[in-house]
């Protein structure tokens, strides 16, 4: 340095002066670029005014994004805000009325011709890395500051921002296409007149009647006025609604179902419809037909009248008036923006990217200080900043986004996890950072798949094998002696024959013909399981429709039975009732539901046994239901159906006074059985929660069956072992709950819904503490909303990472609170899987997704991000250099093509091979998944690593430079050439050297890359000497530098990764070991540890603890 910085500014080499004194007669010459850096010191203040415009424009720019994005657009979609409210539709409907209303158009296109560059780039200068480009690239047109040419800042920018917005421009062409096949399905119209017209969803207009026929969507909200079938019933599918796959009953309304389509299209009607809202379960309406003078027919309607836009017609045809439409409609309305998720990988990049700025500043204030802050230093510290802004990786956004697209695609291409999808692309490194596995029971651990397997009565119990037992008592009671009513007698036989008709009539299963054999359509596999057993036993489901059930009994006889009431299932009555009439109109109310709720509703004579019955069910992992009956006299009922009818019109708190209503006859049941059902095991759950617990990940199931049930899955499928005791919380006071958490040691903790309830609202941390410490906890009777507090508590009181895994719809508030969302498509629906951020098949592909996929993720990304900012700050380095050599000049060594050649070209392919990269074999990392635990303690992505990266940077830069000037002495004028060589050789080196595992891709893309950047030596002759490349001491002295600049770093880690060795190395090692003995020894290999293997496989802990 001191031979080419001396004070008088003398140079000793006449090549050096030549070079300085004009390498090109343009004006970038590095003399003048010199000369213009030292005027810079001297110039008076008053030639400063372009600078503090650069910078007020800066900040101009910096806040008016922020002022845009929180002000102008939100005050601008204000302005075509629609005000929900109310309506009352008047048939016929006039046009005027309807120009009211949205236009019945999808659109979930998010842009338009005029607002896609705008907005895009809007969201793209949000983010810091390309705000602070656009800053640096928009400085090089004030020529105090210009350091290069223009294009060397702006093309990378430009090349950043075409690949964004490309991708934002696919996505939104494909909406655009959907939303426009959607619009211009075609639908007929009745006319006032009775004629049927043809019209595209797009027109359709509130008050129209549409006529929809078997498998057409439902284009708009309606009210059901009419169905092919006589009683006015109709099948719906809601799948892509709510997730549900079992088929919705919906029925007309009785005043409008025996009318003809004139008629319909000519009524004179008033149909009063709530203001639109996202609830799906819940409608008020009312129909006001008039009938004569002074007489209105006054009709509820409720949501079992109505058809939602997105649902299918699945029988039949039907006839609706459109009630919403557009915006207005359920589906619109719930069709929000997920959640956005940031990983924890992105937030330790966007933590590097702060840290690599400080850099940057001190970087480019330590080189104005070796100046002692001459002359106008704070353009020259702009100048270094600017100089030196590759430290700040502008692809780096882009590079990880790619990598994470190649993730997903990875996984969803995986043939060992079939039907894997994954619909958040940018969570695949979380799935290599899961602390906490919190699942769902019933479809998730366990299949769905009900079978019935045990009824209790006071008297006798049953088990599934002893269905002819059953039959023969049931005919014994059906015998011409011995006929019984519906009322049941003490005696076995009768007793066992109200039962059974409790299991065939008290349920919502709809029969559907399926060719040679009859399908059951409902929507819950518990009542399926308990109709087929009623079938197997003789009591025959044969028709059902909205008023009216038909049974075969085991005597090949006909028992027709009105129906009166229907009250559904529901998550908070947890119970469900049917009113029923035989034919001797004798009115009988049936009941089925929980073992907590019937016990206060049947009658407490001869309902001693029921408790431990119960908890004995439960005990064998049974889900219990407990039945009731009551015969209504007909004088009762009357005065009930008038109450409850009043309450169905009400507008006001009707769902309230309908409760109401209901509960006063739900008392003085007489207990008839309690039925047990099992729900099966999913395949290879034991194996897979036992992988997990040795891959360090802890499982809390989350569940709303009953406690002893809990337990009985949670032994049955390893979640418990015997080895620790079982700590059961189940209190009904605030101050019981805190003695027991306090009583709560070394132990598996079972905890019920109320006592969770306490803890959520008293002792939340507490109670986070000593769950923590448990090896897996049990959270019974758990309702949805507390599934997502529980995830709260990782979040409030750890840093800890969560994986949520369900199946059906009361686990998406879970799945969505979870830092990693997992949704299985089962036969509760495709809701859960919809909301999540990976879609799965079934529970043991957890293992998998979480172990290879999760490791293979996280590991690659980290490599990824710690090399493109190694790339930065190799290059920054050579550049700091440079400058100490001429005075601290604040002058680029590299221009051009160069510089856009070095983030794109020539690096981009070898650096990106890093995402194909594999550590260890997928059969090995599933063979010992206590390779995980490594991954978790966060050390592919840390503050240790990324210095060792900035310090390998340091001398890498020092000494290409360094040694360049002093080898290259001679030939100074080609020192940008073979500065840059070494560097590009270099940077290949490096990779190569990183590649643990070498394929055909990466050695393509090495190669590539490397002829790539020779055949470009020879192009660009600006920037090479094509005579001086051909000469041998050219490459020669390259070869030097580059080896001097590589070896001292690829011994040392040699030198690390010999004496202490990863696990996975170790792993890997032992495994091969392992493998040969077992070939040796029995003639082959398994890829799973079993048995005696699993043994010697947790043997290897100790390694993965280090």
């Amino acid at each position: 340095v001191s031979r080419h910085s001396s004070v008088g500014g003398v140079m000793e080499s006449e090549k050096e002066k030549a070079y300085l004194l004009g390498r090109t007669s343009s004006s970038s010459s590095l003399l003048q670029r010199q000369r213009s850096s030292r005027e810079l010191r001297t110039r008076p203040p008053s030639r400063c005014r372009e600078l503090r415009q650069c910078w007020a424009s800066f900040w101009v720019l910096f806040t008016l994004q922020y002022w845009l994005r929180y002000r102008c657009v939100k005050k601008f979609l204000s302005l075509f805000k629609h005000h929900n409210r109310a309506r009352t539709i008047l048939t016929p409907v006039s046009r005027s009325f309807q120009s009211r209303f949205p236009r019945n158009v999808i659109k979930n296109q998010r842009y338009n011709l005029f607002t896609f560059l705008p907005f895009t780039l809007f969201t793209q200068f949000k983010y810091f890395y390309n705000l602070y480009f656009l800053g640096t690239a928009l400085s090089q047109f004030i020529p105090i500051l210009k350091v290069g040419y223009l294009f060397t800042y702006w093309l990378p920018l430009f090349f950043v921002l075409f690949l964004a917005l490309g991708k934002e421009a696919f996505d939104d062409i494909k909406r655009f296409l959907q939303d426009r096949k959607a619009n211009n399905q075609r639908y007929q119209k009745l006319r006032q007149d009775g004629t049927v017209s043809v019209v595209s969803s797009a027109d359709i207009k509130l008050g129209d009647l549409i006529v929809v026929n078997c498998d057409e969507r439902v284009p708009a909200d309606m009210v059901l006025l009419k169905t092919s079938e006589k009683s006015g019933a109709s099948f719906i599918r809601t799948d892509q609604l709510d997730g549900e796959t079992d088929w919705k009953l919906r029925r007309a309304l009785a005043r409008t179902q025996g009318l003809e389509h004139g008629d319909l299209a000519s009524l004179t009607a008033s149909y009063y419809i709530e203001k639109p809202k996202k609830d799906i379960y819940n409608f008020v309406g009312k129909l006001n037909v008039s009938s004569g003078i002074n007489t209105d027919e006054i009709e509820p309607i409720t949501v079992d009248n109505t058809m939602w836009a997105g649902t299918v017609l699945a029988t039949g045809q039907a006839v609706g008036i459109v009630i919403y439409t557009g915006r207005e409609t359920r589906s619109a309305l719930n069709r929000t923006a997920p959640r956005s998720k940031m990983g924890l990988t992105e937030i330790e990049v966007n933590y590097l990217s702060k840290v690599l700025f400080i850099m940057l500043a001190a970087l480019s204030l330590l080189m104005v200080a070796l100046q002692k802050f001459e002359g106008l230093w704070y353009i020259n510290a702009f100048r270094f900043m600017i100089l030196f802004s590759a430290i700040i990786p502008i692809s780096m956004r882009v590079n990880l986004d790619m990598a994470k697209l190649l993730y997903s695609f990875l996984i969803m291409w995986d043939k060992a996890i079939p039907g894997t999808l994954v619909r958040n692309s940018t969570l695949p490194e979380e799935l290599g950072r899961i602390d906490y596995l919190l699942c769902d029971k019933t479809g998730t651990l366990t299949k769905n798949d009900m079978v019935f397997k045990k009824i209790y009565t006071a008297t006798s119990s049953y088990r599934t094998e002893d269905a002819e037992m059953v039959t023969e008592a049931m005919q014994e009671a059906l015998s011409p002696k011995k006929r019984v009513t519906l009322k049941p007698k003490k005696g076995n036989n009768a007793l066992m024959l109200s039962c059974v008709r409790a299991l065939a009539l008290c349920h919502n299963v709809t029969p559907v013909s399926a060719g040679d054999h009859t399908d059951y359509q409902a929507s819950s596999p518990d009542e399926v399981a308990l109709v087929r057993f009623a079938e197997k036993v003789g009591m025959i489901l044969r028709e059902r429709d909205l008023h009216s059930i038909t049974l075969q009994n085991p005597q090949n006889e006909r028992e027709d039975y009105q129906i009166l009431n229907v009250f559904p299932f529901s998550s908070s009555t947890k119970r469900m009732g049917i009113i029923v009439r035989d034919s001797t109109n004798v009115i009988t109310f049936y009941m089925k539901g929980a073992d907590v709720v019937m016990g206060n509703i049947v009658s407490p004579v001869n309902a001693e046994w029921m408790p431990e019955q119960t908890a004995d069910t439960a005990r064998e992992g049974l889900r219990t239901l407990v039945f009731g009956m009551r015969v209504i006299a007909e004088e009762e009922y009357t005065n009930f159906a008038r109450r409850l009818h009043a309450a169905e019109c009400l507008l006001e708190n009707r769902e309230e006074n309908i409760r109401s209503e209901i509960a006063s006859i739900e008392k003085d049941l007489d207990l008839l059985c309690v039925t047990g059902v099992e729900d099966k095991l999913q395949d290879r759950v034991l194996d897979t929660l036992e992988r997990l617990h040795d891959a360090g990940i802890r499982t809390w199931m989350l569940t709303g069956d009953k406690l002893e049930t809990a337990i009985c899955i949670a032994l049955s499928s390893k979640l418990f072992t015997q080895k620790k005791p079982i700590n059961t919380i189940s209190v009904k006071a605030p101050e019981d709950c805190e003695r027991a958490l306090a009583a709560c040691g070394d132990s598996y903790v079972v905890i019920d819904g109320t006592s969770l309830g306490f803890c959520l609202e008293y002792f939340r941390e507490q109670f986070f503490r000593v769950a923590k410490a448990a090896p897996a906890v049990v959270c019974c009777r758990c309702s949805p909303t507390q599934k997502a507090q529980i995830v709260g508590l990782f979040k409030e009181f750890s840093n800890l990472r969560t994986c949520a895994i369900g199946d059906g719809g009361n686990d998406v508030s879970m799945i969505l609170a979870a830092d990693v969302g997992l949704g299985i498509e089962g036969k509760e629906g495709k809701q859960a899987s919809l909301a999540a951020d990976f879609s799965l098949t079934q529970f043991s592909h957890v293992l998998r997704l979480i172990v290879w996929h999760g490791r293979n993720s996280y590991k690659r990304s980290g490599i990824l991000a710690q090399f493109i900012i190694h790339r930065g700050l190799i290059i920054s380095f050579i550049q700091a250099v440079f400058s100490a050599f001429f005075f601290f000049a604040a002058v680029a060594i590299f221009q051009g093509w160069l510089l856009v050649g070095y983030s794109t070209f020539y690096t981009m392919i070898p650096v990106f091979s890093l995402v194909i990269d594999e550590d260890v074999r997928d059969r090995v990392a599933m063979r010992f998944p206590i390779l995980y635990r490594e991954l978790r303690k966060g050390r592919c992505l840390s503050m240790r690593t990324f210095l060792q990266w900035v310090f390998a940077s340091v001398f890498q830069g020092g000494a290409i430079m360094v040694l360049s000037m002093l080898l290259f002495e001679d030939e100074f004028l080609n020192i940008e050439g073979i500065t840059f060589t070494v560097l590009i050789l270099t940077e290949l080196l490096n990779i190569a050297l990183e590649i643990r595992t070498w394929n055909w891709l990466i050695f393509v893309g090495e190669v590539a890359t490397l002829a790539m950047y020779l055949a470009s030596m020879f192009v660009l002759p600006y920037y090479f000497d094509t005579k001086y490349l051909l000469q041998g001491q050219f490459w020669l002295r390259v070869v030097v530098i580059t080896a001097v600049s590589c070896l001292p770093v690829s011994l040392t880690k040699w030198a690390v990764r010999t004496l202490r060795p990863a696990p996975h190395t170790k792993v890997s090692h032992y495994a091969s070991v392992r493998d040969d003995d077992d070939e040796e020894s029995t003639g082959s290999s398994s890829g799973y540890p079993t048995g005696a293997k699993r043994s010697w496989c947790k043997c290897l802990l100790p390694c993965v603890n280090v």
